[in-house]
């Protein structure tokens, strides 16, 4: 299997009809996503399972998470809203992994930044859009806890790690009816959304039971310290 676009077409078209099928409804989303080629942020051995809903490894003890998830929890980000194109001026993203997730949220947003403890990641990440020429997402080397700028009012916040609480500090960079969505738990995990709403109040729903890794504090240089 080579990597041209008409090799992928096929199977990509039918990633985007099993994301139908699970109940992903925001067209904006299904188009995003059938623009990202998932099979590039993998190692050519896994090509040929790219286009899968599954989780695949990325090295270092991290995966790219299945297309539903990025579809859905994208979908639950976006969902305050009706406008198509860049609908946001800011995203945060804390743990970025291989950039796929930032390649989709990079369709919303002027800008995002992007958080990634795991310092190959991060230069992976940075290759992996730039061969893209996906060039609205900032990727940095830093702790997802706290290495945010506290300068900046977000649109939205996604976690693709899952603390055992979410970080309450975060609420108080978004801005009014924006959201945050991570995934929250141990062993039993389910998919937050917290909105921010007038005077620094809230409102948490639940949706998906999810699996993530876990959202760990610090960096770390090869990511063996999961």
């Amino acid at each position: 299997m080579n990597s041209s676009g008409f090799t992928f077409r096929r199977v990509r078209e039918q990633m985007i009809e099993n994301l139908l099928d699970l109940g992903i409804k925001d067209f904006r989303v299904l188009d995003a996503i059938s623009q990202v080629p998932r099979h590039t942020f993998l190692d050519e051995a896994l090509w040929s399972r790219a286009y899968e809903n599954r989780s695949l490894t990325i090295g270092y003890k991290q995966t790219i998470s299945q297309p539903y998830i990025v579809a859905r929890m994208t979908e639950l980000l976006i969902s305050h809203t009706n406008s198509r194109g860049k609908i946001f001026e800011n995203v945060l993203e804390l743990g970025s992994g291989c950039g796929y997730q930032s390649a989709v949220l990079s369709f919303f947003s002027e800008k995002v930044d992007a958080i990634e403890r795991v310092k190959p990641l991060v230069r992976k990440s940075r290759e992996n859009l730039s061969r893209l020429k996906i060039n609205n997402v900032l990727f940095k080397y830093g702790d997802g806890y706290q290495d945010w700028d506290d300068s900046i009012e977000y649109d939205g916040i996604l976690c693709a790690a899952a603390p055992r609480e979410y970080p309450k500090d975060l609420i108080s960079i978004l801005k009014e009816n924006a959201k945050l969505v991570i995934p929250v738990g141990g062993s039993d995990q389910k998919l937050n959304v917290i909105t921010k709403c007038k005077d620094n109040e809230i409102d948490e729903s639940f949706y998906d039971d999810v699996s993530f890794v876990p959202m760990l504090a610090g960096i770390s240089d090869d990511g063996n310290d999961v």
